[in-house]
C-alpha cells in the first residue's frame, strides 16, 4: 500500500481514460461538434448576412458567432465526464480500483487531474480552431474579430474553460447517482431542460433566473460583450465554478460515505 501514490493513480487512470473506447469517441465527437458545426453556423451567416436585419447586424458578435458549436458539444463532454466513473460502476471494476487504492480520495483525484488535463487542451484546441475556421468563412462579408483584441482572446479561451468545466460537472454526477443512465439524463435536464421550462414562465421570472443557468454562464463566457441581463464573462466563470465544486464536492463526500 506505501507503494500507491498520487502519481501513480494518475498514470493508472490516464491508462483508463485512453484506452477506453467510449472516451476515443467522446473525444471525436467534441472536436467534430466544436469545430464541425461551429463552420456550419459560421458558413449560415455568411450566407444570410445580407438579408438579416440591420439590429441583427450592430448586435453581432463573430466570436459566440464561431464558438457555436460549442453549445452541442457540452454535452459531448459531460458524457465524457460522467463515463470516467460510472462506467466503473456499471462493470463492478470499481470494487477492484477501490481493493487496490483504499484510499478513495486518491482515486477521485487522479480522475479529475486526467479528466482536466486531458479535455482542457482538447476544447481550447478546438475553440482556437473553430474561431480561426470561423472568421476565416466570415471574412470579406460578415466582420470579424482577432485574437489580438484581449476581449477576443479571453472569450476563445473561456470557450475551453466552459466545456472543460462541464466535463467536471459530469463527473461531480457520476459520483452522485453512480448510474450512467441517471447521471447523464440529470446533466442533460440541468443544461437543456430546466432552460426550456424557465422559457415558460413569465419574463421577470425568466431574467432573473435564465442568468443563473450553466448554458447562459457559458454564453457569456464566450462572448466579448455580456448579453442584456446576463452576466459578465469572470462573473459567469466563477458562478460555473461555484457550481462544479459544489456538486464535486456532494459527490466526493458521498464516495466516502457509501460502499462501492
Amino acid at each position: 500500500m506505501n507503494g500507491v501514490t498520487l502519481a501513480s493513480v494518475t498514470r493508472s487512470e490516464w491508462i483508463k481514460f485512453r484506452s477506453v473506447r467510449s472516451t476515443l469517441m467522446g473525444v471525436i465527437v467534441t472536436t467534430v461538434l466544436t469545430v464541425g458545426l461551429g463552420a456550419l453556423i459560421a458558413t449560415a451567416v455568411r450566407a444570410n448576412w445580407s438579408q438579416m436585419n440591420p439590429i441583427r447586424k450592430l448586435a453581432f458578435d463573430p466570436v459566440s458567432a464561431s464558438l457555436g458549436g460549442t453549445l452541442f458539444a457540452q454535452f459531448a463532454v459531460g458524457v465524457i465526464g460522467t463515463l470516467f466513473i460510472t462506467s466503473e460502476y456499471s462493470s463492478g471494476s470499481i470494487r477492484t480500483t477501490f481493493a487496490a487504492v483504499p484510499r478513495r480520495g486518491l482515486v477521485v483525484v487522479g480522475k479529475l487531474l486526467v479528466l482536466v488535463g486531458s479535455l482542457f487542451v482538447v476544447t481550447e484546441v478546438a475553440c482556437v480552431a473553430t474561431f480561426l475556421l470561423g472568421q476565416s468563412i466570415f471574412s470579406g462579408v460578415v466582420p470579424t474579430a482577432s485574437l489580438g483584441s484581449s476581449a477576443v482572446l479571453r472569450s476563445v479561451l473561456l470557450g475551453g474553460v466552459y466545456l472543460t468545466l462541464l466535463a467536471v460537472l459530469g463527473l461531480a454526477f457520476g459520483l452522485i447517482l453512480r448510474q450512467s443512465a441517471a447521471s447523464i439524463s440529470a446533466f442533460t435536464s440541468l443544461l437543456l431542460v430546466i432552460p426550456i421550462i424557465l422559457f415558460l414562465l413569465p419574463q421577470s421570472w425568466q431574467n432573473a433566473a435564465t442568468k443563473f443557468m450553466p448554458s447562459a454562464l457559458g454564453h457569456s463566457m464566450m462572448s466579448t460583450n455580456a448579453p442584456e441581463n446576463f452576466f459578465g464573462a469572470w462573473t459567469a466563470t466563477a458562478l460555473l465554478v461555484v457550481y462544479v465544486i459544489v456538486a464535486f464536492s456532494v459527490g466526493v463526500v458521498l464516495l466516502l460515505r457509501r460502499d462501492a
